[in-house]
C-alpha cells in the first residue's frame, strides 16, 4: 500500500477549529504568547493615526539591518514568512531544488505551486543534519533552523558546508530568537539567505510580519517580484519596535523562561510510558513520537486540548505529534489528561 501523501497546507492553526468542544488548552499553535506585550500594542495603537499614508518600509528596514549587522540592500520586509517563501519560489530558477524534511512544509509547498520540481531530503533517527549526504548537484536547498517540528538545532558548522558555488541555501530562522543567545544563526553570514518571523516570540500571527536577509542582488530581485506595499504600516511598527535593542534584550530573556518550561514539558512526557522524544529539543515545541498518536490526538481535543498531528509533515507519521511549549500549570493539565485518557479502563 502507498504511503499517504503529506498534507502540505495543514498547520496548527487548524487543530483550533471545527471541533465540538472549545479549546480551552493549545498546544498545538507555536505562537509562543496569547497577545502582543503592552508595550507593544502601544506602538501599534499609536500608529492608528498614520493609516491614511502609504507604508514607508526605510526605517524598519534600517533597524532590522542594524540588528543582523546587515546593509539595508541585505534586508527585505515581509508580510510574514510564507510570503518569503512564495517570493523565492518565483524568482528562483532552481534545476534541482531540495528541502530538507521534516520541516515547516510551506518552502516545499512554494515551490511545487511555482511549477518547480522538489526533491526531499529525509532526516530520520535524531535528525542529525550530515552536509555530504544532501545531493551533491542540488542548486537550491532549503532548511529550518532550529527546525520545526523537530525541534533540532543544527549546528551552522553543519550548515555552512552546504554552500556551493551555484547554489542557493536558505534556512528558516522563525524560532532562533528563542533560543538563547542564537548561538548557530546565520543572519549575518552573507552568503546564506535567512528569513525570519517576528509573530512567534510577540505573538502577531495576525499582523504577518517577516523579513529575509540574503545577499543584495537577490534582496533586489524579490522586491521587485513583491507587491506594492505589501507590509502594512502597522506590521512595519511592529518589525521597528521587535527588532530594537530593548526587545531584543526582552526576547531573550522570553528564551530563558521557554528553555525552563520545555525543561518542565520533557520531565513530564518521561512519566508517559509510550511517549519517546527522539531528539534534543531546542525549541519552543516537542516533537514525540507514540503508538495511536491520532487517537490520543482525538482524545485530548475531545477533552479541550489541541496538540499537532504530525503525519502531515514528510519523513513522519501516524505515530507523531508535536506539542508547543506553554507554562508549568498548562504542562502538567496536558499530561495529567494524558494519563487519564490512555489509562487501562477496568
Amino acid at each position: 500500500m502507498a504511503e499517504p501523501v503529506p498534507d502540505l497546507r495543514h498547520h496548527g492553526d487548524a487543530e483550533l477549529r471545527d471541533a465540538a468542544v472549545p479549546v480551552r488548552l493549545d498546544f498545538a499553535v507555536n505562537v509562543r504568547v496569547p497577545q502582543p506585550p503592552r508595550w507593544l500594542r502601544d506602538r501599534l495603537a499609536a500608529g492608528l493615526d498614520t493609516l491614511a499614508a502609504y507604508p514607508d518600509a526605510t526605517a524598519a528596514t534600517a533597524t532590522i539591518a542594524a540588528r543582523h549587522g546587515r546593509t539595508a540592500g541585505e534586508v527585505l520586509l515581509t508580510s510574514g514568512a510564507a510570503e518569503a517563501f512564495v517570493l523565492l519560489a518565483r524568482v528562483l530558477r532552481p534545476r534541482h531544488a531540495v528541502v530538507v524534511h521534516p520541516q515547516f512544509t510551506e518552502p516545499e509547498a512554494a515551490l511545487a505551486a511555482a511549477g518547480h520540481a522538489v526533491d526531499r531530503h529525509i532526516l530520520t533517527g535524531a535528525f542529525t543534519l550530515d552536509p555530504e549526504a544532501v545531493p551533491a548537484d542540488a542548486d537550491l536547498v532549503m532548511i529550518g533552523n532550529p527546525t520545526n517540528p523537530t525541534s533540532v538545532l543544527h549546528p551552522a558548522s553543519a550548515i555552512t558546508p552546504l554552500l556551493k558555488p551555484g547554489r542557493t541555501v536558505v534556512v528558516d530562522e522563525a524560532f532562533m530568537d528563542a533560543v538563547p543567545g542564537e548561538p548557530e544563526s546565520l543572519a549575518g553570514h552573507p552568503d546564506v539567505v535567512v528569513i525570519r518571523s517576528l509573530t512567534k516570540t510577540w505573538g502577531l500571527a495576525g499582523l504577518r510580519v517577516g523579513y529575509v536577509l540574503g545577499p543584495p542582488g537577490l534582496i533586489s530581485a524579490l522586491k521587485e517580484a513583491q507587491p506594492l506595499w505589501s507590509v502594512s504600516t502597522l506590521g512595519l511598527i511592529a518589525a521597528r519596535a521587535t527588532c530594537e535593542p530593548d526587545a531584543v534584550a526582552e526576547a531573550e530573556t522570553l528564551a530563558k523562561q521557554a528553555d525552563q518550561d520545555r525543561d518542565h514539558l520533557l520531565a513530564r512526557l518521561a512519566e508517559l510510558p509510550d511517549v519517546v522524544v527522539p531528539a534534543a529539543a531546542r525549541a519552543p515545541f516537542v516533537l514525540v513520537r507514540t503508538p495511536g498518536a491520532a487517537a490520543v490526538r482525538d482524545r485530548l481535543r475531545a477533552a479541550g486540548i489541541a496538540v499537532r498531528r504530525g503525519d502531515s509533515f514528510p519523513g513522519l507519521g501516524a505515530d507523531w505529534l508535536r506539542i508547543a511549549v506553554r507554562d508549568r500549570a498548562a504542562s502538567d493539565t496536558l499530561i495529567d489528561s494524558w494519563k487519564r485518557i490512555t489509562a487501562p479502563r477496568p
